[in-house]
């Protein structure tokens, strides 16, 4: 029984001393700081929807104002 209770001892202690005694590796972090301008327009940039929409709207209206001169005024 002694020598089990030795035994035990001995491997905790010897566990213990190997554990602590590891070299840990610290990751250096580097952070860059980015500085952005803005500037002062009160445009936002449009989307691809808004452009595209745009255009279809401006083809609409052309065609629009071609039926209304071919059926022209009726006033």
């Amino acid at each position: 029984m002694k020598r089990i209770i030795l035994l035990t001892a001995l491997f905790i202690f010897t566990a213990t001393s190997l554990i602590s005694c590891r070299e840990t590796t610290e990751k250096e972090t580097v952070i860059r700081e980015v500085k952005v301008e803005k500037t002062e327009t009160t445009e936002e940039p449009k989307g691809a929807f808004e452009r595209a929409a745009e255009k279809v709207d401006s083809e609409v209206n052309k065609k629009i104002d071609k039926e209304i001169d071919k059926i022209g005024d009726e006033n």
